[in-house]
């Protein structure tokens, strides 16, 4: 059975937990459109995420990719269009590290898009119900980080697709309305072979 990686993220900033990793957790082993998910925690530390990360695409080999991570400013599921190569840090990782207006990769491309069907995977969390937008900025912390290195890694792989996910906090959306809504993220993924055309731009 072809399998599907979804990464989240430990807690960070003095949190006791992560969003996004209580929300993937529980798909750990699941099933969905045909594909076994395997459900990867990385460290929120610059440098180590991207060593997990490699390390789990080493191992799990997957046809799709979904990273995800936790947005304590947004309310809504947060689909990231573009990755974009900079490190510049408002607080430290667990870690202990800040770079500040560091390229992730020097001379690498200025920014990779996301290989998801952004378009599709929007339209089906709305018609679920669950608040959603499309992202034009993954920030420049450990989560664009680890999409920039992943889109860098799956530019080598061709055929296997990948972006990544922001969530809320637990107490701006319910853990199992997380869980759900990175079950429709990967479902749609691997159903959806061409983006849907429809608006989801930012006019500021």
């Amino acid at each position: 059975m072809r399998t599907v990686l979804v990464t989240a993220f430990e807690p960070f900033g003095g949190e006791r937990t992560n969003a996004s990793e209580l929300a993937a957790r529980p798909l750990d082993g699941r099933v969905i459109a045909g594909h076994r998910v395997v459900v990867e925690i990385l460290p929120t530390r610059f440098e180590a995420s991207v060593l997990a990360l490699r390390r789990a695409l080493r191992r799990v080999r997957p046809a799709l990719v979904v990273t995800c991570g936790e947005a304590g400013a947004r309310s809504e599921i947060s689909v990231e269009r573009v990755a974009i190569n900079v490190d510049d840090a408002r607080i430290a990782d667990n870690a202990g590290a800040r770079p500040i207006d560091r390229p992730i990769v020097r001379r690498g491309p200025v920014g990779y898009w996301s290989t998801l069907p952004i378009k599709a995977i929007a339209e089906a969390l709305a018609a679920a119900r669950i608040p959603v937008g499309v992202s034009q900025t993954a920030g420049t912390f450990v989560c664009n980080h680890v999409f920039y290195a992943l889109m860098r890694a799956l530019a080598r792989r061709p055929g296997v697709r990948g972006g990544f996910v922001h969530v809320p906090r637990a107490s701006a959306m319910p853990t199992e309305t997380t869980t759900r809504a990175l079950e429709i993220v990967v479902g749609t993924a691997l159903r959806t072979r061409r983006d849907r055309r429809l608006p989801g731009g930012a006019e500021s």
